[in-house]
C-alpha cells in the first residue's frame, strides 16, 4: 500500500523558491520573520505558512525558523533534527552555552543532561522548542570570558572552553547537575584540567565562593596537596556559602573552607 501523499514534501512556487535560495545565499539555514520580509515585501506570513505545510520549513518558536535542506528526503521537515546547540545560538544575544550541557560537551561527563544551558546577560523564561527544554543563566558582564567557538552543523557556536565550564559549573552547581556531578568532573578529569585558569576566572569574576567550593572538593578528593599554590595569597570571603546551592543549608560547617557543607560527597564510592 502507498503512503498518503499528505506525508511527502510538496513543490514550491516561485515566491517560495526564491525566499529559500535568498536565505541560502545569505547563509541563512536558521532565520527569523524579519529575515523573510527583507526579501519578500508582500505576503511573507503566508509564504512561511505555506513552507511549513509543504514541509520545507521548520517551525522552532514563534518567529524563528529552520530551512529543510533538500537531501533529509521526501519527508522533508517529518524526519529533520536540528542539533539544539544550533538552535540555542539562536535564542539569545549574546550568549554562550555553558554549565551541565559544556560539561557534557566536553567529555567531562557522560551524563546527557535533558536541558540545554545559555549563559545571558539577560534574565529569560525557559522556552521548550522540539522536545527540549533551553535554560537560560543571567550572569554578570565579568562572566562573558573563556568563550571559544566550536561548529555544529556548518554553524558557529559560542561555548565556554572547558576550564571556564568547570568555572561555571562551580559557580551554578544547580545548572550542573549538582555539586556531586561537578565534584565528580574535576576528579576524573583533572590531569586534563588547568586548575589555576578556574581560579584566574573566577577572581575575574570577584567570586570566591567559586574557589571555596573548589578547594572543599580538592581536599575531599586527595588532590588539594598536588594543587595548594593555586590557593596561595587568596583570603576567603567572610561568612559561609552553601556547598551545594540546590539544597537546604545543614548545620555542617567546614571552617577551613567557610562552607556550609550541605550535601556530602562520597569520592570512595564514584569508582563503582
Amino acid at each position: 500500500m502507498k503512503e498518503k501523499t499528505e506525508k511527502y514534501r510538496k513543490g514550491l512556487s516561485k515566491k517560495e523558491s526564491f525566499l529559500l535560495s535568498e536565505l541560502a545565499r545569505e547563509n541563512k539555514p536558521i532565520f527569523t520573520v524579519r529575515d523573510a520580509k527583507k526579501i519578500l515585501r508582500e505576503g511573507p506570513y503566508l509564504t512561511l505558512h505555506s513552507l511549513s505545510k509543504k514541509k520545507w520549513v521548520l517551525p522552532l518558536k514563534g518567529g524563528l525558523y529552520a530551512i529543510v535542506p533538500l537531501d533529509i528526503g521526501v519527508k522533508g521537515s517529518d524526519d529533520f533534527i536540528v542539533h539544539d546547540f544550533v538552535i540555542a545560538s539562536h535564542l539569545a544575544k549574546p550568549y554562550y552555552i555553558s554549565f551541565w550541557s559544556a560539561l557534557n560537551y566536553h567529555g567531562l561527563s557522560d551524563q546527557i543532561p535533558k536541558s540545554v544551558f545559555i549563559a545571558t546577560k539577560k534574565a529569560r523564561k525557559a522556552l521548550a522548542i522540539l522536545n527540549t527544554e533551553f535554560v537560560f543563566v543571567q550572569l554578570k558582564n565579568s562572566s562573558f570570558i573563556g568563550i571559544e567557538k566550536i561548529e555544529v552543523e556548518n554553524q558557529k557556536i559560542n561555548i565556554s572552553n572547558v576550564n571556564k565550564t568547570v568555572t561555571d559549573c562551580l559557580d551554578h552547581p544547580e545548572h550542573s547537575g549538582g555539586i556531586e556531578e561537578v565534584a565528580r568532573a574535576i576528579y576524573f578529569n583533572h590531569e586534563e584540567l588547568d586548575l589555576s585558569n578556574v581560579k584566574d576566572y573566577a577572581l575575574k569574576m570577584n567570586n570566591i565562593t567559586i574557589l571555596k567550593r573548589l578547594g572543599y572538593i580538592l581536599d575531599k578528593t586527595g588532590l588539594l596537596e598536588k594543587n595548594k599554590d593555586i590557593f596561595k595569597d587568596i583570603q576567603l570571603t567572610k561568612g559561609y556559602s552553601k556547598f551545594d546551592t540546590i539544597s537546604k543549608k545543614r548545620s555542617k560547617y567546614n571552617e577551613k573552607w567557610m562552607l556550609n557543607i550541605n550535601v556530602d560527597i562520597y569520592p570512595q564510592r564514584w569508582m563503582y
